[in-house]
């Protein structure tokens, strides 16, 4: 099989001699079997997105994000951060990679409202191939944990929620039923890219005021209760069924906590702060 041009057991070895599996599997607190199967694929996108968070400190402590195996492997698994979606997918497929899936990077746009999409590129998603074909997704913040079958249209429910793929106008649309009604997150073509087709959106989403990730700092991470978010100033615990929500401002003696609780160490803390300081400066 050809990838870009080239074997696909040659880009494996590229990638596992970049990687360290190992190091990679002990970030996401991974140690159950490595078999290509559809039950492994499942654990890891659970494990990763219950040990990455979904996050931008890095767009607002001025910090390059950087599209590439090397760099991506540097800064989720050596730094222990997270990323947002060309970071957290892009690093994952070249895990999965190294583990032997054939995973494809897709362009998905995401859903604006009264049936409006956004750019290509604006989000990226996986598919990889198995018996079935699977979307994979470990960057897109508050989704679905395992990975949804692509050649069906059947409801597929996961805890309290409900996706489905369908087909569109040439594309296919993820949909989760969100009070009474099943809504679109975003859709997607199985066109295979790579990391330099997204370069331009991913500039925009650091640059551009127009960006919401130049507009708010987030970092969200699953955990088997629900979910914790920083969001701006404010730190949240929400749980799955949506009865605990607890919610506070962030101060700069509670950044360190907040920090740890999300998972990120070091370096991200430092960030946290530089985004606290950043927006008491916004509001002088």
């Amino acid at each position: 099989m050809l990838v870009n041009g080239f074997s696909a057991p040659r880009i494996m070895l590229e990638i596992a001699q970049l990687m360290d599996v190992e190091q990679y599997l002990e970030r996401i607190n991974y140690d159950g079997p490595l078999e290509v199967s559809a039950a492994t694929l499942r654990e890891l996108q659970m494990a990763h997105l219950y040990a990455v968070p979904f996050e931008n400190l890095s767009i607002h402590a001025h910090e390059p994000i950087v599209l590439n195996d090397e760099a991506l492997f540097k800064k989720i698994v050596a730094r222990r951060r997270g990323g947002f979606c060309y970071e957290a997918n892009g690093a994952f497929a070249s895990l999965l990679r190294a583990l032997g899936f054939d995973v494809t990077m897709l362009s998905a746009e995401v859903a604006r409202g009264g049936g409006e999409f956004s750019q290509p590129f604006d989000h990226m998603a996986l598919l990889v191939r198995l018996e079935e074909r699977w979307l994979v997704d470990v960057g897109f913040g508050e989704s679905f944990l395992e990975p949804l079958r692509i050649d069906t249209t059947n409801e597929q429910v996961q805890d309290d929620q409900a996706f489905k793929i369908v087909s569109q106008n040439g594309y296919l649309v993820l949909l989760r039923f969100l009070e009474n009604e099943w809504e679109p997150k975003y859709r997607f073509t199985l066109q295979a890219h790579e990391f330099g087709d997204y370069e331009k959106m991913c500039r925009y989403h650091q640059t551009s005021p127009q960006s919401h990730f130049t507009q708010n700092r987030i970092c969200s991470l699953a955990t088997l209760a629900g979910r914790k978010t920083l969001s701006g100033m404010r730190y949240i615990v929400s749980a799955k069924d949506g009865v605990s929500n607890e919610r506070w401002q962030v101060r700069r003696n509670t950044n360190r906590s907040c920090a740890k609780s999300l998972g990120l160490r070091c370096r991200a803390q430092l960030e946290i702060r530089l985004s606290v300081h950043s927006h008491n400066q916004e509001l002088r």
